[in-house]
């Protein structure tokens, strides 16, 4: 029998994986890959806007996890999962206030890594608008 907790403790990292899929088939499908049909419920749940930056968050979890596994799963379990601060640390068998350490740290880490790698990109992009 299942671990109780066992089916919060993957729905983080689905929902990741299903988000993250999706935002990269739509950017694929508009660099001329092969066209994706997509109801209009689906395309309401994730704005074209933010494809990019879904993918680039994906990005940075994945270089967290690298970093500290704990971290990133209460990421996971926090923003694709949905889970209280309660929830996540029963998921995770530690105690609420790890938890909400945990989630402020990861916080502050993956703003300063998407905001690097905006500014590592958007300098890229300056310096081919110039030429």
């Amino acid at each position: 029998m299942a671990e109780p907790g066992s089916f919060l403790r993957h729905l983080g990292a689905v929902v990741r994986r299903i988000l993250v899929d999706f935002a990269r088939t739509k950017r694929f499908a508009k660099r001329g890959g092969a066209a994706v049909q997509v109801s209009l419920a689906e395309a309401v749940v994730i704005p074209q806007e933010r494809d990019a930056d879904l993918v680039a968050l994906d990005e940075a979890l994945a270089a967290l996890s690298e970093i500290d596994e704990r971290k990133s799963r209460v990421v996971e379990l926090r923003f694709f999962g949905g889970l209280s601060v309660e929830e996540t640390a029963e998921v995770l068998k530690i105690s609420p206030e790890t938890v909400m350490r945990d989630w402020k740290v990861a916080k502050v880490w993956l703003l300063h890594e998407l905001s690097s790698r905006a500014a590592t990109s958007g300098s890229g992009k300056e310096k081919r608008d110039e030429a």
